[in-house]
């Protein structure tokens, strides 16, 4: 089998499968800079999530991440071991648990995304100064069509609702 380092760019055969190869290889890569962090890719994600979103219920956790819910909870249970994450009872409903960064957690996704956002910064430094404005604007714009597509959108709550109280109420799209 060839090696894809071998393709010229210009063979991409739709920009459908360019995003899609683009998206893989930097998704390879950033597992591996987060393996430097001594986090697994699912502890990356859900360390994440919570620093974007705040406390979740366990269940939460998993539809926004589209994981099983066995993947989140042993991942749960291996940051808090960690003392990353701390589980609670979940004052809205007594049968979850409500999943909380720690101090320490906060700490390791700042960590995380520092290290993170440099391989991003060490990429694109390679495209020279114009090349990159002009790919920094296209993430842009794609960023913007990725937050107005339902699918990119799928079991994430509207920007505007902060309650994640009544998860269960919502429709899943999923």
């Amino acid at each position: 089998m060839p090696d894809s380092s071998d393709t010229p760019l210009s063979s991409a055969s739709s920009p459908g499968s360019l995003l899609r190869e683009v998206a893989r290889l930097y998704t390879r890569a950033q597992r591996v800079v987060a393996d430097c962090c001594r986090t697994t890719s699912t502890q990356c994600h859900l360390l994440t999530e919570l620093a974007r979103s705040g406390p979740l219920p366990l269940s939460e956790l998993g539809l926004r991440l589209s994981l099983e819910k066995s993947w989140v909870s042993r991942a749960v249970e291996a940051m808090a071991a960690r003392g990353w994450v701390s589980k609670e009872p979940n004052p809205s409903d007594a049968r979850s648990w409500l999943v909380t960064l720690t101090a320490d957690g906060v700490r390791t996704v700042h960590e995380l995304n520092h290290t993170l956002d440099a391989h991003a910064d060490q990429l694109l430094d390679r495209l020279g100064e114009r090349r990159r404005a002009a790919v920094e604007h296209s993430l842009l714009l794609l960023l913007q069509a990725l937050r107005e597509d339902q699918a990119a959108m799928c079991c994430l709550p509207p920007p505007e609702a902060k309650d994640v109280k009544n998860v269960k109420d919502r429709p899943s799209c999923c």
